[in-house]
């Protein structure tokens, strides 16, 4: 959902493209595919006849991620100020001001709290924008290296702005000026300069000079005047078709594409922490063509290519492309080799050790994939915020309803002989009575103006704030092995968190660690391996007829038992086993190692992944080396681990060749070629050929995937029969299998998937996809692996307490239906007392079938058909029955969400309505945001999704609140979510403690927002009654400007900041607190909002009609016996009244007093006492001059206020009394039990682990003074 000013912003660049740039710029000529010609001449149809350059206009590699330039911030920031209604209102008030008719004595005061506002949000802005411009700066000022020497005929001319043009000028005139003062010194520098990057070696291996030598140069000649050389530049300069030599630990500067890596494979490795959150590194190939003629410079100055892909497009896992090579003398390469995103570094990754790469660049600036994805996260708007907007439109309405009262009645009145103004005014305003009436509207209107708040939504902007920089500073929520605070992206929403229905949950690395573990595997008839995982022990809670303890107690002694034995067989073949890293306990296996089927099982895992050795120095290794891997998934880690403990090592790739330790000799496999694994494909192949000529087909992946697409074995009902048993235990199942193929049936085959490849269109992926599947037909199984993901700290107890809070729990993953029931029973998601409901339909009839069976059986409802009953589920919050669950697999969602209709989706809602828990299984992400989304939009709740990976990222930001957890697979889903969170655990109290406060103090402080306004307001209003409302102030004009900037304003911030309700603690005891959010509607909010305005309004008759009847009564004096009557002065009573009255009211409703909250108030009354006496005493306050001295020195004065404000108090303290007494809620008796120390009170030692924690993220030394104390208070 887009904002007001995104769309505004989207607007104006359209009127800027379609007007102002078409003359200062030409129009961009894009054509269908990017065309990017290296030493070579463009070719006449891209070639501008005009200019004589590119037509093509590639992007600038300077980024601007600002908002605003130093030209337009000025009248830019106030344009989207005032696209803001409350803002424009009061702009309109503050011009009718300026017309000395409406009677406004001080315009300029009147402007006073607009300009503050303005001034304010200006100043955040800027301060917001500045650091995105620094940040700019530092990034497009990045040295790079860039090849000078060669002409790019790709860059077009450049057609800079009018800031720009500018900036150069003034650049050029600092530049002469400081030459004056340089020149002797450039003099001397000068013959240095240029040599520090020509004098580099650009020979891959040797390094040497003989990089000097020209194109032309005969052999064995040198010509020192050779202009090919390596540059210094800054980034912002990079421009398309440049190329560029990237060094070990740079940045990625743009998307260039590998020609050459200073590997001797011609691999580089990169990490993507920037691009994806990923930490783990990934290995990039150089293409083939180029990597075969680059040697030393020169032969960049001899190469020519043609580069064709597909337009810049922001898919961070693709690239189609096709380079042709024209063949160098000497030298025979392909004439076109296919391009894809395993051939290109994509801008923001980091070059990881490999020494430099050569490249060329592809796309810059705003056309790398890097910046097509910046802001993508959309924006969210918080639900009380939506409904601030109704309140507001009421308040308008309640505005217009006084001001058209006032209006009316001075019109009937004006002329009025006996009590005519006619009489006493030397002319009337108008001369009709319409034009007087009209007239008194928007004098009331000026004087009513402060009934809607002009300071709300800025108060709101802090308070959130405060609100995120709390759960920032959560030292509870602080995952310390990763480092890795509670770390909030979204500050508009954290009031959401307090009211969460739904949360939709991925499985793998949410609930589960992601760190995986090879467990056990099934090879032929027989399965191998011992373990006793949490879902085990779930399977066994659910059977209930194991003794836990017991079995635990025996299968720990075996695993010990085993470990040894295998341990000591393992080290006498195996020279690379480190007996910490073994997980694999299985004694049978080692003695039936060398098994052929064993062995064989083995050589696969070895070779079948696309796994990097860290570290990798294959000349220096020796038995002695630790190998560890490096893949970009941990499963792929875990099996080629679990090879190497077993003793076939896979040592790392050289020159295409696969290098596997095994029966103490290395061998070498030739790889022919790779289908990687896709979250579509759910598998993956690689092709090699063995020593002895063989050519052989891996292939792992999915059970089902793979299972499908094998010949039928003599094996198969056995290792069906293993993985079923791997699924129940909660192990994360894989088969692996195999295909010998003939040498001319392989060619055949890559002939065509190469020519495939080279397709720039949308048949690119079709025809590859099409022809894997034909390749990867017809395979035989091998085997069978299992893989302990085990759960996180505290899953179960964490899914207990967010359920007993009123949290329905949704589990979404992809593993098959067994192991999604096993984890569920571990994590608490399922119990024995459940009756398991499974919808695994094949078709729409069968589904709708099962719907309306299972609702009329189960739960009784006997009209399934009637829409009533959607409208019922969406007002019943209540915890569904505990004795039901639901299991959905993939195939009925795909049938759910594309093939039926609505009526069938509301039934099947209905149903998971009513089960405790919902399970999905085989999901793919797009089925999960489309259950989000169907869950948010028909049942109108408040859904929340956390998950840790990239296809958990559609989820994420299809929910009201996205929570990404900091993974082991890495960060996207963290970077894409509102709040990052280091463990699942955290979640509980992010919602039941930050969550049910944020919420709760923000209902509270905005019916109070309206009520001190209406309290202020009104007594204008009474007073008007007495006057025929002829726009005569009661207040003085400065009173009505500060009450809600300096009075009033910071004693409702520290309401809303640090109210709490209950403590911390007792929100995570009594979970049941929480539901209070949940079912917390629209009109609850309302009859709060209605109770402030009608409290208000009380308040508001005691403020005015307290100091009228004391000057009604009688005169009151000061103290040497002078009068002091005058509206100004019952004006000055009734304003300390209200004000006193309101801050008294605001800190009355607080449950939790502290120091800075009771300080706020009495500060806040200070100063109405102060401006009072300061302002009486200048001679600009005019008609007020010396009257609130006069009042203060009047006893009388003193004995109203008190009088006044202690009945405004008493009908709240009564209700409140009554209510707390006789009509408790659950906050109500829950304190109750605190104050009579029925519940506990945090524990020191709970205490004194916050305080250590503190110190650690602080940084603190155990012997630094006053430690304690300053930990104490950052907790």
């Amino acid at each position: 959902m887009k904002t007001a000013e995104e769309d505004v912003r989207a607007l104006l660049n359209t009127i800027w493209r379609n007007t102002f740039q078409k003359w200062t710029r030409r129009e961009k000529f894009v054509p269908e595919t990017r065309e990017i010609f290296y030493n070579q001449q463009l070719p006449e149809r891209l070639i501008n006849h005009k200019t004589g350059h590119n037509k093509v206009i590639y992007e600038r590699n300077k980024i601007r991620t600002t908002k605003y330039t130093p030209l337009n911030f000025v009248p830019l920031n106030i344009f989207f100020q005032f696209t803001n209604i409350a803002n424009s209102y009061f702009l309109f008030i503050i011009i009718l001001g300026c017309f000395q008719i409406f009677g406004v004595q001080n315009p300029a005061m009147q402007a006073v709290p607009l300009i503050v506002i303005v001034v304010l949000t200006a100043i955040k802005d800027l301060v917001e924008d500045s650091r995105r411009a620094i940040s700019d700066l530092d990034m497009n000022s990045s040295k790079v290296h860039k090849l000078v020497g060669i002409q790019n005929n790709n860059a077009a001319e450049d057609y800079p702005g009018p800031w720009r043009r500018f900036k150069k000028a003034m650049t050029r005139q600092t530049i002469k000026v400081l030459r004056l003062f340089k020149r002797k010194k450039k003099k001397q520098n000068a013959n240095t300069a240029e040599e520090e990057m020509s004098k580099e070696s650009m020979d891959l291996y040797t390094l040497r000079s003989n990089t000097l030598s020209t194109i032309n140069s005969k052999e064995g000649e040198v010509d020192l005047h050779n202009p090919l050389r390596f540059k210094t530049t800054q980034w912002k300069n990079v421009m398309v078709g440049d190329i560029l030599r990237i060094r070990k630990n740079e940045e990625i500067p743009s998307d260039v594409l590998l020609l050459k890596s200073s590997n001797q494979n011609n691999v580089c490795y990169i990490e993507t922490k920037n691009l994806d959150g990923e930490t783990n590194l990934k290995t990039k190939q150089a293409m083939d063509c180029s990597s075969r003629q680059i040697h030393k410079l020169l032969d960049l100055g001899r190469m020519k290519f043609t580069v064709e892909s597909e337009q810049p497009t922001k898919d961070l896992y693709s690239f189609h492309g096709v380079a042709h090579f024209e063949d160098v003398e000497g030298i025979q390469s392909p004439t076109s080799e296919a391009i894809t995103i395993d051939n290109v570094l994509l801008r923001g990754s980091v070059l990881r050790n490999t020494n430099y790469v050569i490249c060329i660049v592809l796309a810059t600036g705003s056309e790398t994939k890097i910046m097509l994805n910046s802001g993508v996260t959309p924006t969210k708007k918080s639900k009380i915020s939506s409904n601030l907007n109704y309140f507001v439109l009421i308040n308008f309405c309640l505005l217009f309803i006084l001001c058209f009262v006032s209006g009316l009645i001075n019109g009937l009145y004006y002329r009025d002989k006996t009590q005519s103004r006619l009489f006493f005014e030397y002319a009337p305003d108008s001369p009709t009575n319409a034009g007087n009436g009209t007239l008194a509207f928007f004098v009331t209107l000026i004087m009513y103006q402060t009934l809607v708040p002009i300071s709300l939504y800025i108060t709101i902007e802090i308070i959130k704030t405060f609100q995120v920089f709390f759960i920032y500073s959560d030292v509870q929520m602080y995952y310390e092995r990763l480092d890795f605070p509670c770390t909030p992206k979204s500050w508009g929403i954290s009031d959401d968190l307090g009211q969460i229905e739904y949360i939709f949950s991925d499985k793998t690395g949410t609930l589960t660690q992601n760190i995986m573990e090879f467990k056990k595997c099934a090879i032929a008839d027989k399965s191998y391996g011992l373990s006793y995982t949490a879902a085990q022990e779930g399977y066994d809670k659910r059977m209930g007829n194991v003794d836990i303890a017991k079995k635990k107690a025996e299968i720990k002694a075996s695993i010990k038992q085993q470990y040894d034995q295998m341990c000591k067989a393992l080290s006498k073949r195996n020279p690379f086993l480190k007996p910490e890293k073994l997980t694999f306990i299985s004694s049978k296996f080692v003695d039936e190692i060398e098994d052929r089927a064993n062995q064989d099982f083995l050589l696969a895992l070895s070779l079948c992944h696309c796994a990097v050795i860290e570290h990798e120095d294959l000349e220096n290794m020796d038995d002695g080396t630790i190998i560890n891997y490096s893949a970009e998934s941990p499963d792929e880690v875990a099996l080629v681990s679990f090879a190497r403990d077993m003793g076939v090592v896979f040592l790392g790739k050289e020159n295409d060749e696969y290098i596997v330790y095994q029966d103490g000799t290395e061998h070498r496999y030739k790889l022919l070629n790779v289908i990687p694994f896709t979250s579509a494909r759910k598998r993956m192949s690689i092709v090699l050929e063995f020593p002895d000529g063989t050519i052989r087909m891996y292939m792992k992946g999915a059970d089902n995937i793979i299972l499908q697409r094998c010949v039928k074995g003599e094996f198969d009902s056995t290792i069906n029969e293993n993985l079923e048993e791997f699924s129940e235990e909660g192990l994360r199942t894989l088969c692996v299998s195999y295909k010998d193929l003939r040498r001319d049936e392989f060619d055949s085959w890559y002939e065509r998937y190469f020519d495939a490849s080279k397709l720039l269109d949308e048949q690119r992926e079709i025809q590859m996809s099409q022809l894997a599947d034909e390749f990867e037909q017809g395979v035989k199984l091998i085997g069978a692996t299992a893989i302990d993901d085990k759960l996180q700290d505290n899953v179960p107890q964490t899914i207990e307490t967010l359920r007993r809070a009123g949290i329905k729990i949704w589990v979404l993953t992809g593993d098959k239906v067994e192991t999604a029931i096993s984890i569920g029973y571990s994590c608490s998601m399922l119990n024995n007392n459940m009756d398991l409901l499974r919808l695994q339909c094949e078709n729409i009839e069968e589904l709708e079938k099962t719907v309306d069976n299972y609702l009329v059986e189960k739960f009784n409802i006997t009209d399934v058909n009637d829409p009533k009953l959607i409208k019922a589920a969406r007002k019943d919050h209540s915890i569904p029955n505990y004795n039901h669950a639901l299991l959905i697999d993939g195939q009925t969602l795909t049938l759910l969400f594309e093939e039926c209709e609505l009526e069938i989706q509301l039934k099947f809602l209905m149903l998971c309505k009513k089960c405790c828990s919902v399970l999905c299984c085989r999901v793919s992400p797009s089925q999960k945001a489309d259950i989000v989304r169907l869950v948010k939009d028909n049942l109108n709740v408040i859904t929340l999704a956390i998950g840790d990976g990239a296809n958990d990222v559609s989820m994420i930001q299809a929910a009201n609140v996205g929570v990404g957890i900091a993974g082991e697979e890495g960060r996207q889903a963290a970077m894409s979510s509102d709040f990052a969170l280091g463990q699942f655990e955290y979640l509980q109290r992010l919602l039941l403690v930050h969550g049910k406060w944020s919420y709760q103090r923000l209902s509270k402080m905005i019916p109070l927002f309206f009520f001190k306004n209406m309290i202020f307001v009104m007594p204008l209003f009474w007073y008007g009654i007495f006057n025929n409302f002829d726009g005569s102030y009661l207040y003085e004009y400065t009173f009505l400007m500060l009450f809600n900037l300096f009075f009033t304003s910071v004693p409702i911030i520290a309401l809303a900041t640090l109210e709490q309700d209950v403590p911390d603690y007792v929100c995570l005891i009594i979970p049941q607190l929480y539901r209070d959010g949940i079912e917390s509607t629209f009109l609850k909010h309302v009859f709060r909002f209605l109770y402030g305005m009608f409290d208000g309004l009380y308040q508001s008759a005691i403020a005015f009609f307290f100091p009228w009847l004391a000057f009604r009564t009688g005169g009151i004096q000061t103290r040497n016996g002078l009068s002091i009557a005058s509206a100004f002065s019952v004006g000055t009573y009734s304003v300390h009244i209200a004000i006193i009255s309101c801050n008294l009211y605001m800190i009355l409703k607080q449950k939790r007093w502290d120091k800075i909250t009771v300080w706020c108030n009495i500060v806040s009354n200070l100063l109405l006492f102060i401006w009072t006496a300061c302002w009486s005493t200048n001679k600009w306050a005019n008609k007020y001059f010396q009257i609130g001295l006069r009042c203060y020195q009047s006893a009388n004065f003193w004995a109203c206020v008190a009088v006044g404000i202690l009945c405004a108090m008493i009908p709240g303290l009564m209700i409140h009394i009554i209510k707390v007494n006789w009509f408790p809620d659950d906050v109500d008796m829950v304190r109750s039990m605190i104050g009579f120390s029925i519940l506990p009170n945090k524990s020191e030692e709970e205490k004194h682990r916050q305080i250590e924690v503190a110190k650690r993220i602080c940084g603190y030394d155990d012997n630094d003074e006053d430690t304690d104390s300053r930990s104490s208070e950052k907790v």
